[in-house]
């Protein structure tokens, strides 16, 4: 018999996932980049763009959604397709002349000794070898140049067991307490685990590599029998590279070396290398771990200010190393950025900790034009903050092994933002104050391992939840996805982070110096201020030439296509919130359409958008649905749509779409 663990009732997983966002767990005195906007620019001005707590609730109404505006002025955009309407429904949609083909799904073959989906009788050993969940980040690494053979590398970011197994979650009515009166809602009352479905969740976990192929109908296909395909789980062995590795702060019961580490966890976006590796960010790893750290111990500052344990998850109750209580080190090996081959399925997966610990969003890479590779990243949390890493050694494209282990040396910088538009990038390097052993930094590791406290001595500036940080190699360009911040008091506005109770997000475009991307010194300006711009309140900044179906909230992911233009999906807009999906706009960044945006795709109800990945060509467009159904009080047996195969016999399931232009060409 294995040890059963008593039920808990949630809403349901994403929301935990977005609630711990929300905390905002960054108490320094840094100040925020609404501090700095509303010194940059006029309070006046500043004002009309601040969300009243009363506002919020006319953005999300019928009425506000049905509010009248001007209509869309024309304007020469560089996108050239026929706009969808916006709204929410059981399926997928895109743009006419376009198909959108489900290419894999949860459950699917990856290698080819697999056996085929049972989700009534699921197992970790068949999980091991199929498709994970909620696949988020994925890239495309060509193997010929006509791009119709290639590898799909996919992460799988975390679980709904909710929606994942049958009878495990049923719909209770309970009655609570509010305002001295007796009220009944409903909540989602989760099943007792046992050790087989905790195993099946950390199964699905991680990460896909799979070869992919057109057929003779230009269609992409999973080819099965390929020597590459490949499934990362928690279970898969690490290497921990770089500053961090063999470090007392990361010896475990488990690793007396301090250098391997078995898996990875709560892979969101990510990014692909000049030189071809994938690399995973590993984001909410605190919610994994549970138990108490003992009293008075080395990292109660540093779990505190990453959340940890966050208890989301019931897998400490099996795997010790998931309860601090008995591997009081272990979250100290997750947060980091995952350096994964994907051209050889025998390697061992780096994790590189030169970039620093914290939830990482994405990884996103540009060479400079001296050779050296920049990486920025997010720290998808509100209040927290922007990073890049530049290498100290310079890329080759014609010797790979000198690109083996270029993300092991570097300098790593937090963003601050001040109110004359400049970005001051501040180095996170032990010994120069404060980030010295007066400050509890006895060496670079232990830096890096506090990345976020170290941020906040150098006085990196508070934003409203960076997710997605994309360089534009043809402009120089850089663009930060801010989502939302619904914490954001009134008066901690500040330049970057314009509004109070910033509900919908904002988009920030970073002008590196003469295109210098390891410039210290950069300007920024907002690109966008999302949400319904007919609400006045709101204080939306699109163009007006965006229609009442191009406006969108919550940026979260993004992608830079061949042409250099942007491309920008969503998180969080739902039916209840703003009566359409989430889903993928195309955002002019340059000329008289400037601030105008064009929604090209959206996902079904309860999903959210994640990829966004362009193939080199731009003739393929790959796209992640995560947590489709995921609206409401659903459960496997009841999900809010049963996307993408509409079988009552099967459960509602995350999966990549390929977007591809009828007759062939590139997308838009």
């Amino acid at each position: 018999m294995n040890e059963r663990v008593p039920p808990i009732e949630i809403e349901n997983l994403t929301e935990m996932r977005e609630a711990s966002e929300d905390v905002g767990r960054n108490d320094s005195d840094n100040p925020t980049m609404g501090d700095i906007i509303n010194r940059r620019y006029s309070r006046r001005g500043f004002l009309r763009g601040s969300l009243a707590v009363a506002a919020i609730g006319a953005t999300v109404s019928p009425l506000a959604l049905s509010a009248g505006r001007a209509e869309a002025q024309e304007v020469a955009s560089s996108f050239d397709f026929a706009e969808i309407a916006a709204g929410v429904d059981e399926t997928h949609h895109v743009a006419d002349g376009y198909d959108a083909d489900v290419l894999l799904r949860w459950g699917d073959k990856v290698l080819a000794d697999a056996p085929d989906f049972d989700p009534m009788n699921q197992t970790a050993e068949a999980q091991a070898k199929q498709f994970g969940y909620n696949n988020d980040y994925v890239g495309f690494v060509p193997l010929n140049e006509a791009e119709d053979r290639g590898l799909l590398v996919v992460n799988h970011e975390y679980t709904n067991a909710e929606l994942m197994f049958p009878n495990f979650a049923k719909v209770v009515t309970v009655t609570e307490e509010k305002d001295g009166q007796q009220v009944e809602t409903q909540k989602v009352e989760i099943g007792e685990f046992t050790k087989e479905l905790v195993d099946i969740e950390m199964a699905a976990h991680g990460g896909t590599v799979i070869e992919i192929a057109r057929d003779e109908n230009g269609k992409w296909k999973p080819v099965l029998d390929s020597q590459y395909n490949r499934r990362i789980t928690t279970e898969t062995e690490m290497q921990l590279s770089g500053p961090v590795a063999g470090h007392a702060r990361v010896k475990t019961n488990a690793d007396p070396s301090g250098t391997k580490v078995f898996g990875t966890l709560n892979n969101c976006a990510g990014g692909l290398t000049p030189w071809g590796t994938w690399l995973m960010a590993e984001e909410n790893t605190h919610g994994y771990f549970g138990g108490a750290l003992p009293e008075g111990h080395r990292e109660e500052l540093n779990y505190k200010r990453m959340g940890v344990p966050g208890g989301w998850y019931n897998w400490g109750n099996f795997h010790d190393r998931f309860d601090v209580s008995k591997e009081p080190n272990e979250p100290n090996r997750f947060g980091w950025i995952v350096e994964v081959d994907p051209k050889d399925p025998n390697s061992k997966p780096k994790k590189r900790t030169a970039l620093g610990r914290f939830k990482h969003e994405g990884c996103e890479t540009v060479v400079n034009s001296d050779g050296r590779v920049v990486c920025y990243s997010g720290d998808d949390e509100r209040f927290d903050y922007v990073y890049k890493f530049v290498t100290s050694g310079t890329y080759s494209e014609s010797d790979p092994a000198t690109n083996a282990d270029l993300l092991d040396d570097g300098t790593l910088y937090v963003a601050r933002f001040d109110e004359d538009g400049t970005v001051e990038w501040m180095p996170l390097v032990h010994g120069e104050a404060p980030l010295d052993e007066a400050h509890g930094f006895a060496s670079q590791a232990d830096v890096l391992i506090e990345t976020r406290r170290a941020a906040d001595l150098l006085g990196a500036t508070k934003m409203d939840r960076p997710e997605d940080v994309q360089p534009n190699p043809k402009t120089g360009k850089v663009y930060c996805m801010l989502t939302n911040n619904t914490r954001r008091k009134e008066g901690d506005e500040n330049a970057a982070n314009p509004r109070a109770d910033n509900a919908f997000g904002h988009i920030i475009e970073i002008t590196e110096t003469d295109g210098d991307f390891a410039s210290t010194k950069s300007t920024w300006e907002i690109l966008l201020k999302c949400g319904d711009p007919s609400v006045a309140e709101v204080g939306a900044s699109f163009s007006s030439a965006t229609t009442e179906n191009g406006w969108f909230g919550m940026p979260d992911n993004c992608a830079i296509d061949a042409e250099g233009r942007l491309w920008v999906s969503t998180d969080g807009n739902s039916e209840s919130q703003t009566g359409r999906t989430d889903g993928l706009w195309a955002v002019d960044t340059d000329g008289e359409a400037r601030g105008t945006s064009k929604l090209f795709f959206r996902v079904p109800v309860g999903a959210e958008m994640c990829g966004p990945y362009f193939t080199p060509s731009s003739e393929t467009l790959f796209l992640a649905v995560q947590h489709p159904g995921d609206e409401g009080l659903a459960t496997y047996e009841q999900p809010a749509t049963r996307w993408p195969d509409f079988d009552d016999n099967l459960p509602v399931r995350p999966a990549v779409v390929t977007v591809t232009k009828q007759g062939g060409g590139k997308i838009a």
